[in-house]
């Protein structure tokens, strides 16, 4: 039996390049498709947190914190009624990532940006001009339709313009353009909050106008993958383009591999339904399981508590709003060392280290929450280095969610499909994502009001199942290039029973049946 998630020497092949300025300068403007993302993620709890924005939205959850109504600090924020108004974007998102692979497959990566961006811009402008409601759940509806597409499409842009020795680097800066959303939106909320006449929160919605212009001009500059546009049989323009990606002349072999593959993904009639078949069955089963326990790291839990610690430290009336800025410098510098190191050190040994590191913080933090703050949820005066230290593990697990189960959610599920399933399998991934972030936004404060610090416990699981999944099922997919990803599949110990050679000569040879692989593609 191979070692467990190791791949065999020599079973993908070397393609010349260079990392180009050109390819940089792409990726980069690529990447900032994030910021939409994490702008609204960093927005949201902000702005839900302005008196004047209740007043005029929710009064009753208004009334509800003016009074005071309850000192368990478990309950105290628990209102489905705002719950759903952030987590209504996940659903939008969920539907539009489905239709965003139509789009994605058929007319290439770019329109699906550039609709992204229109969409997120809509609903942007509907937002920050609401004065009912039905416009703030308007206004939420179209920025997830944009974060649909935005994820949908992004991830896969940059897997294809990569060189395979930097794919990993180039890739997480679609996350740190999240991450980097979020700083934004979090300093924005805390410096728009002290606006009097409380409109502030009119600019902190209507600001997300500004990545949304982003990434819509910059899908209007930016070239179409060699991928994409040999999908569309524009081989000649392909070629052209992938040399000027590579940075060389000689890039026969790569445009060789890229064409099989997509000549095979043609006579894929049905690719949703492919996805089934035997042979994918590794891909779809991280499609699935990755974004799912991605959202089950806990990282909910820990960024609740943050404004309780923070305001006890000495923050004042600001907490929440400087919590958010602090832990979002901590989300920005700890991607930096993901892209620093994930084409170094390797996808699995981040996904490993950051588990562990974050089921250490839980267990502290936990075990600190629940002897201050009891089952009755009143902690009375908390000692301040008591609470300097739980922050500074809470710093740290978001440190190790955001150089490992952030980014590397993202990039590995977006690298590893095989060509003929990349838009529809990437649909799968963002579905499960959005589904279980929608979720876990929903019902965590309920769960957390009934659970007490018993949900520590329940994340925690997960935590210890997930790297244990990690350690045991993922191969390593440093240094593969995207065409040559099947290798891993069939050395691994346990996959390889999937993903025979046999099944892929095979499927050549089946093709206008089913649609298999060309032999020398093992895209």
């Amino acid at each position: 039996m191979p070692a467990v998630g190791v791949i065999g020497p020599g079973t993908g092949s070397e393609y010349p390049g260079n990392l180009t300025p050109f390819v940089m300068v792409t990726c980069i403007v690529a990447a900032m498709g994030g910021l939409i993302f994490g702008y609204d993620i960093g927005i949201s709890g902000g702005v839900t947190s302005m008196p004047s924005f209740l007043k005029t939205f929710f009064p009753s959850v208004y009334r509800k914190q003016q009074k005071n109504a309850t000192n368990n600090q478990y309950c105290r924020y628990n209102s489905e009624t705002l719950t759903l108004f952030t987590s209504s974007l996940y659903l939008a998102a969920l539907l539009s990532s489905l239709v965003a692979s139509t789009v994605t497959r058929k007319f290439g990566r770019k329109l699906s940006m550039l609709f992204g961006g229109l969409l997120f811009f809509s609903g942007a402008i509907i937002n920050g001009l609401a004065s009912a409601v039905w416009m703030l759940i308007l206004g939420r509806l179209l920025l997830g339709f944009g974060i649909g597409f935005a994820n949908q499409s992004v991830p896969l842009y940059l897997s294809e313009m990569a060189p395979y020795r930097y794919r990993g680097a180039l890739n997480i800066g679609f996350q740190l353009s999240i991450t980097v959303g979020i700083l934004m939106a979090s300093v924005l909320n805390y410096f728009f909050a002290k606006i009097k006449g409380g409109w502030g929160w009119r600019l902190s919605l209507g600001g997300a106008m500004v990545p949304a212009l982003i990434i819509t001009i910059g899908s209007l500059v930016l070239p179409d993958t060699p991928n994409s546009m040999i999908e569309r049989s524009q081989h000649d323009e392909a070629k052209e383009k992938l040399r000027k990606v590579r940075g060389v002349h000689d890039v026969e072999d790569e445009f060789d591999d890229l064409v099989m593959a997509s000549e095979a993904s043609k006579k894929v009639e049905h690719p949703w339904r492919n996805l089934l078949q035997r042979k994918y069955r590794p891909q779809l089963t991280m499609a699935v399981l990755i974004p799912f326990f991605q959202q089950l790291t806990g990282i909910n839990v820990i960024m609740f508590y943050a404004p309780v610690l923070f305001n006890t430290i000495g923050f004042g009336k600001d907490a929440s709003l400087m919590s958010a800025v602090i832990t979002g410098i901590v989300n920005v510098l700890s991607t930096l060392v993901s892209i620093y190191g994930v084409d170094k050190w390797g996808r699995r040994s981040l996904f490993i280290e950051g588990g562990t590191q974050m089921l250490i913080c839980q267990a502290v933090v936990a075990a600190c929450i629940g002897a201050k703050f009891g089952i009755d949820g009143n902690p009375g005066e908390l000692p301040k280095w008591y609470a300097i230290v739980v922050v500074l593990f809470i710093c740290i697990y978001v440190a190790g969610f955001a150089w490992s189960w952030g980014p590397l959610g993202w990039l590995v599920p977006s690298e590893i499909f095989p060509l003929e399933i990349r838009s529809a399998a990437q649909s799968i991934n963002v579905s499960v994502n959005m589904i279980f972030t929608f979720a876990v936004a929903q019902v965590f404060l309920n769960m957390l009001c009934h659970m007490k610090f018993g949900l520590f416990i329940f994340f925690a699981f997960f935590v210890v199942t997930m790297t244990i999944f990690i350690y045991y099922f993922l191969p390593e997919t440093k240094g593969i290039p995207i065409e040559e990803m099947a290798s891993v599949w069939r050395s691994h110990w346990y996959w390889s029973r999937f993903v025979e050679d046999e099944d892929y000569v095979k499927g050549s040879l089946e093709m206008g049946k089913g649609g298999g692989q060309a032999p020398k593609s093992t895209v």
